[in-house]
C-alpha cells in the first residue's frame, strides 16, 4: 500500500469499454455500451450512430430536457435499470457547472457518466504547534462505504445551491459545525478523478476545504450519517492513507493533497514526484 495506490485505484478507467453520450451534437458523458443497448430498447429516444450514444428527446432547451430526462428516469426504475431514486438534481454539463444543458437525478450521474461536483473538507486543530485532524466514520446504513473513515465533512455539490451553501448545510448536518464558523472555510484547491465503476464512470471534481477549528470544538453529527468522529495527529492519519484501506477511497486523495499543502509529505519523500503530477490539483 501506499500513497501513489489510492490515486491509481481513483483512476482505473478504460476508454474502450465506453462510447460517447452526446446531445445535440454536445458530448456530455461516456456509457457502456450494455447501459446503451438497454437505453435504445426502452426509448425511441436513443439511437446508437458510429459508436455514438444520441439523445434525441422530442423537445430541447433547458427546461424540456430536464422533463424529459425527469420521464426517462422513472422508467429506469419500472424496467429495473436504476436501482433507486436520490431525489438530488446534479448539473449535466460539458464545461461551465453554472450552464448545463439539463438536470439528471444524482443516482442515474454514473450510469451516464457525466461530470460530478461535490466538496470535501479537512477539519484540523492546531495544539502547541502540533496539527490534529477530525475524522469521521461513517455510518453502517450508508449505502456506499459503510463504516469506513472519511474527512469531516464531505458531500455532493446539488443543483440550486452555490458552493458556499451547501459546505453550510453539509457542515451542520455532518458535523454539528454553525454556519457562522463554517464560513471560515477556506477552499485551497480541486482535485479531479476518472474512475470506472460497475455501473458506469465517475469523472468527479472535489472541491477541497481546510477549517481550522477551536480546540475544544467538538463535532456532532445532526444527520445520523456519522457513526462517530477521531481526533487523530496527523501523523496518524498519514500513516492510516500510507499504509491502509480503511478511508472511503477518494478521501485519501483530499487528505493526500493536506498533506502535501501543509508541509508533511515533502520533495524528500520518495513518492512526491508522482504524487504532484499524479493528483491531478488545481488551486
Amino acid at each position: 500500500m501506499s500513497y501513489l495506490h489510492h490515486i491509481q485505484q481513483c483512476n482505473l478507467y478504460q476508454s474502450s469499454h465506453f462510447i460517447p453520450f452526446r446531445v445535440g451534437g454536445l458530448q456530455l458523458g461516456q456509457v457502456k455500451p450494455s447501459f446503451a443497448t438497454r437505453l435504445i430498447q426502452i426509448s425511441d429516444n436513443f439511437s446508437i450512430e458510429n459508436h455514438i450514444l444520441n439523445w434525441r428527446p422530442a423537445a430541447t432547451g433547458f427546461t424540456a430536457l430536464n422533463q424529459s430526462m425527469q420521464a426517462l428516469t422513472h422508467q429506469l426504475l419500472e424496467e429495473n435499470l436504476l436501482a433507486y431514486f436520490h431525489d438530488e438534481l446534479y448539473p449535466v454539463t460539458n464545461g461551465n457547472r453554472e450552464q448545463p444543458t439539463f438536470l439528471m437525478d444524482r443516482a442515474l450521474v454514473p450510469y451516464f457518466g457525466v461530470a460530478a461536483f461535490g466538496q470535501h473538507m479537512n477539519g484540523y486543530v492546531l495544539r502547541n504547534g502540533e496539527k490534529f485532524v477530525w475524522i469521521s466514520r461513517r455510518s453502517q446504513q450508508k449505502r456506499h462505504a459503510p463504516g469506513m473513515l472519511d474527512n469531516l465533512v464531505a458531500g455532493g455539490l446539488p443543483w440550486g445551491l452555490k458552493p458556499e451553501e451547501n459546505l453550510a448545510k453539509e457542515c451542520w448536518e455532518e458535523a454539528g459545525i454553525p454556519a457562522e464558523l463554517a464560513a471560515q472555510a477556506k477552499h485551497v484547491s480541486n482535485i479531479s478523478y476518472r474512475r470506472e465503476t460497475e455501473l458506469g464512470l465517475k469523472p468527479d471534481t472535489m472541491l477541497c476545504y481546510d477549517l481550522e477549528l477551536p480546540t475544544d470544538f467538538v463535532p456532532r453529527c445532526t444527520d445520523g450519517e456519522v457513526e462517530n468522529f477521531q481526533l487523530m495527529p496527523l501523523e496518524q492519519v498519514a500513516q492510516i492513507v500510507q499504509d491502509s484501506s480503511e478511508f472511503k477511497l477518494n478521501c485519501n486523495l483530499v487528505i493526500i493533497d493536506f498533506l502535501i499543502r501543509h508541509g508533511y509529505i515533502t520533495e524528500n519523500h520518495a513518492e512526491y514526484s508522482e504524487l504532484t503530477k499524479s493528483l491531478n490539483v488545481t488551486h
